[in-house]
């Protein structure tokens, strides 16, 4: 059994790593990496230079180098792969899974990625990649592994066996045996247990269990991963139009979809877009964080302008200008927890889910019982702490009131509506919400002001 060393990257390690590679002492390199996870490894090439890196890479064997790679972020990837011939750069994708050796050639241009292929010297594995190719990256064929065990119903234990055994060596973690007919549809699956319990000669077609889950090559991501989680799966079968096996999603596999799409929520949440991490270049995440902060301020711009129109009110009650902030602040909560809970709930469906209409419904009375205990509590803060007029603080309370009324009916529909047109809700969470809340927020308050102070 393999060790694994706990490991802890220090800056004195760090510093001999460095020493060594400048030594070039091979022998230095690997004994200190020995037994290292690759993940660990991974780590230590992203504070060394890219010479340093590949250096290192080179040193090591070329199965672990080619492990090395997957845990490397995609921009580090691209960088390492530019400084490699394409004959190397196949060398360790065709060690790797087809489904994690298709991910890195996504990472390269359509004709690196053909020459890269041209010099696989397992044909097997080059055939399984460019099936893979075929599919949407975001789909179950995408993210699916060619690498599976499969058995013919009419095979008996001992042919079934030596099968696993054939097809176990570039199979790294066996989950299930998946039963296929003589046109490799998709029967079912045999667990080890019963193969290995089960006498010699007895057929697979006796102990196979025919109820098995499987998704279509077609179905995105984010609905496997709703699968696997729901029903508990370790790992998934892939079967295409025809019901023909053609690939497994194991759980490791669903767990980077998770955290990429939880990582793609946030950003969209926060105003960012496209897929950006602290390490990309100062221009990518400017670019990338720039449009919607470009709409915050014209927002802003937008927000003095209304104030504007409102200048001789103003100056003729200032102290409306006092609570600004208070609309603002308020219409901006309210909208970004309307639209979380609905995006929470769409990220989550249920054939029970509410209609659109429903959750309407519900979003609009909550907001009305949360706009009168804020209406009231404000009217009285404003009339016996602060010492207004109750007729200003009526108008405070109103204001108020409406605004969170048309803060949570913002928050509600526009994730529903973006949605329904196949954008992603969450970025109705962020600057979105907030801006387009500030802007009607204004117009509401000094409207009602207006109405009820006689401006």
């Amino acid at each position: 059994m393999d060790i694994i060393k706990q490991f802890e990257l220090s800056k004195e390690y760090l510093e001999s790593l460095q020493h060594g590679i400048e030594n070039r002492d091979l022998d230095f390199i690997q004994e200190s990496l020995d037994g290292v996870n690759e993940a660990d490894i991974a780590a230590i090439l992203d504070e060394l230079s890219l010479d340093e890196s590949i250096y290192v890479l080179r040193a090591l064997d070329k199965q672990i180098a080619a492990d090395i790679l997957i845990e490397l972020d995609d921009n580090t990837l691209i960088r390492v792969f530019r400084e490699l011939e394409n004959p190397e750069i196949a060398s360790f994708i065709e060690l790797m899974d087809s489904d994690d050796a298709a991910d890195l050639l996504n990472l390269l241009g359509e004709r690196e990625r053909e020459e890269v292929i041209a010099n696989f010297q397992d044909r097997l594995k080059s055939d399984q990649v460019l099936d893979l190719l075929r599919y949407e990256e975001d789909t179950a064929g995408g993210i699916m592994a060619k690498e599976f065990i499969r058995a013919n119903k009419n095979w008996n234990v001992i042919q079934t066996i030596n099968e696993i055994r054939r097809q176990a060596e570039n199979v790294e973690k066996i989950f299930s045996i998946y039963v296929v007919n003589n046109r490799q549809q998709l029967l079912g699956r045999v667990s080890l247990k019963k193969i290995i319990l089960a006498g010699e000669n007895t057929r697979i077609e006796d102990i196979y269990e025919p109820e098995v889950i499987s998704v279509p090559t077609y179905m995105d991501q984010e609905e496997v991963a709703g699968i696997m989680r729901k029903y508990d799966l370790e790992s998934v079968p892939v079967v295409n139009a025809k019901n023909k096996l053609v690939g497994r999603i194991t759980v490791d596999d669903i767990l980077d979809v998770v955290q990429e799409e939880a990582e793609e929520d946030i950003q969209a949440m926060a105003g960012i877009s496209g897929d950006i991490e602290e390490s990309d270049s100062i221009f990518m995440i400017t670019k990338a964080r720039l449009p919607w902060l470009l709409i915050g301020v014209i927002g802003g711009l937008l927000g003095a302008r209304i104030i504007g129109f409102f200048e001789d009110g103003l100056n003729k009650y200032i102290a409306l200008a006092s609570f600004i902030p208070l609309v603002a602040a308020t219409g901006g909560n309210v909208g970004i927890q309307a639209s979380s809970l609905i995006v929470q709930s769409l990220a989550s469906k249920s054939v029970f889910d509410d209609t659109p209409l429903k959750r309407f419904i519900k979003g609009f009375l909550v907001a009305v019982l949360n706009g009168v205990l804020l209406a009231f509590f404000v009217f009285l803060v404003v009339v016996f702490i602060y010492g207004f007029e109750p007729i200003f603080g009526i108008t405070v309370g109103v204001a108020l009131f409406c605004v969170v009324l048309l803060a949570s009916f913002m928050g509600t529909v526009t994730p529903l509506i973006l949605n329904h047109f196949g954008i992603n809700p969450a970025i109705a969470s962020g600057p979105f919400i907030t801006t387009t809340n500030d802007l009607l927020g204004l117009t509401v308050y000094f409207g009602i002001a207006i109405l009820l102070l006689n401006l």
